[in-house]
């Protein structure tokens, strides 16, 4: 076998990281060893597809468009089984509880490979995504391999009942060539440090797990202290009006922007004074190793998958979850202490590329559908918490 095609499949619920994942490794896999293809689903008219827009297609890979009717549709899984045989796909790499189910079912028809890696799992959901999420999980247990990409991820495998032998742990990856190349093209970052205002950013999907209402009440207890700071949210998702109302009631309302999906983000990331993340429930957050990767100091809730990344005092500042008050004090450390800000940056990028870089997650998945094809897969990757 010459090449290992690889067919991604993700049913995109906007830009963020499940998504800039799978553009993360398609840009840092060697194509001469694996082509990977990517599938998306078709939803609406008006769904966000940058991930299929920006995906790289000069080394001979395709992006795929499912058209499907509606949140979830079986249809998609002949789709599926026609562009396996089409394109002579050896696995097919799953990304979310739709994908999986849809992909299994297409991989067990078309006698290919099959391979899931978990980003997470939602909190609190309606009766109907929850009835999903479940078959999603379950169905794991059937995969060749699931390749969660946090150590708290692979402990759900085992509670899940996906058998240790087919769990393997590839640690997630951001693309420090895309953020490098931005940061080299920046000059210093013109305009951000000569801002009037200092900005408190976020990025991510406005859903119930993100914890968004804590950093709004947050946000205006320091601009109440500080009306020259300014609260920066990119992202959508079900609770923006919610949000936008809550906003709308606070001492701060006109220093606080929803700016939805942009294109510009990592434009706005580089101007970003702090990057705050009030999350419930996390994977290993892409956001979050970007900000560090960018040079942005981060502040988080004390939860499992943020605790890889930040050190308290070291790569950045924990408070525990739910205490707004803690919160505050640490972002008001942060914005008033440059040298402590400096230092927090230093570290934070310093572990980021030594630890979590898209090239060596890419070179662990090239060995992984290597060894799969070749019926090499070996013992399970042990795994050990950081710290």
């Amino acid at each position: 076998m010459n090449k290992i095609n690889v067919l991604q499949f993700i049913t995109p619920a906007g830009f963020y990281g499940a998504e800039r994942w799978v553009l993360a490794l398609a840009n840092n896999i060697d194509t001469t060893a694996v082509n990977c293809d990517l599938a998306v689903t078709r939803e609406s008219a008006d769904q966000d597809l940058t991930v299929a827009e920006q995906y790289p297609t000069s080394e001979g890979q395709k992006v795929h468009y499912l058209d499907m009717n509606g949140r979830f549709d079986a249809r998609v899984i002949k789709e599926l089984c026609r562009v396996i045989r089409e394109r002579n796909i050896h696995i097919i790499h799953t990304h979310g509880y739709k994908s999986d189910i849809l992909g299994l079912i297409a991989a067990r028809r078309t006698g290919i490979q099959c391979v899931s890696t978990p980003h997470g799992f939602s909190g609190k959901v309606g009766f109907k995504l929850s009835a999903f999420i479940k078959v999603g999980t379950f169905m794991l247990r059937y995969f060749d391999q699931v390749v969660p990409l946090s150590e708290e991820l692979v402990q759900d495998m085992a509670r899940f009942g996906m058998p240790a032998a087919r769990t393997r742990f590839i640690r997630n990856g951001v693309d420090l060539t895309e953020i490098d190349a931005f940061r080299a093209g920046e000059a210093g970052r013109p305009g951000a440090n000569e801002s009037a205002h200092r900005t408190i950013g976020f990025i991510g999907q406005m859903i119930p797990r993100k914890g968004i209402p804590d950093l709004l009440a947050v946000f205006d207890a320091l601009y109440q202290t500080d009306n020259r700071l300014r609260l920066q949210l990119l992202g959508d998702g079900a609770q923006r009006a919610e949000l936008e109302a809550q906003a709308s009631k606070m001492a701060s309302e006109s220093a606080v922007e929803f700016l939805g999906f942009r294109s510009d983000r990592l434009n706005l990331l580089s101007r970003f004074d702090l990057f705050v993340m009030t999350s419930s429930l996390e994977g290993i957050p892409r956001c979050m190793m970007e900000a560090m990767a960018m040079g942005i100091p981060v502040i988080a809730y004390d939860i499992p998958g943020v605790d890889q990344l930040v050190e308290h005092e070291k790569t950045g500042l924990l408070a525990p979850l739910g205490d707004r008050e803690s919160l505050v004090e640490c972002c008001s450390r942060v914005l008033n202490d440059k040298e402590l800000a400096e230092s927090l940056t230093r570290n934070a990028r310093e572990m980021v590329k030594e630890r979590y870089s898209a090239a060596r997650m890419a070179q662990e998945y090239e060995t992984l559908f290597s060894n799969l094809l070749n019926g090499t897969v070996g013992e399970p990757v042990s795994v050990r918490r950081a710290g």
